[in-house]
């Protein structure tokens, strides 16, 4: 009976520190760029995986941004906005022992296509609209 016992309070314990690390977020913020790659990957446990290209100044080097994404209506939205700048919206969380969660610590919730591209304050480029 005890180790049924212990058992049950391992599986307890395991449920809640899962459950605090899926809900709890080290970091929330926004990043944009230019999303350069974008697959679905995984053995097992298949998530969006991406990958950002940001540059703070023209004729600066690039600074990329590696995501992961859970959600498939955000992986479409993610689809429909490549080639384009964007803006990600992304929830960064540790602690979460396994890849099956995804590679990287930083998982994109939302994202939103930005029209113009800021060359320094006050200056901008609009980016020309589609028909």
């Amino acid at each position: 009976m005890r180790i049924v016992g212990a058992l049950v309070g391992i599986a307890i314990l395991l449920f809640g520190y899962f459950w605090v690390a899926l809900r709890w977020n080290y970091s929330t913020g926004e990043r944009a760029g230019w999303i350069q790659k974008f697959s679905k990957k995984g053995w097992l446990c298949k998530t969006w995986e991406g990958e950002m290209a940001m540059v703070s100044m023209p004729g600066t080097a690039q600074e990329k941004f590696y995501f992961t994404v859970w959600d498939n209506a955000v992986a479409s939205d993610l689809n429909k906005v490549m080639g384009k700048r964007v803006a990600v919206h992304y929830e960064e969380k540790v602690g979460l022992p396994t890849s099956c969660f995804g590679e990287t610590r930083y998982y994109v919730t939302r994202v939103t296509a930005v029209e113009d591209i800021p060359l320094a304050p006050g200056v901008v480029v609009p980016t020309p609209s589609t028909p």
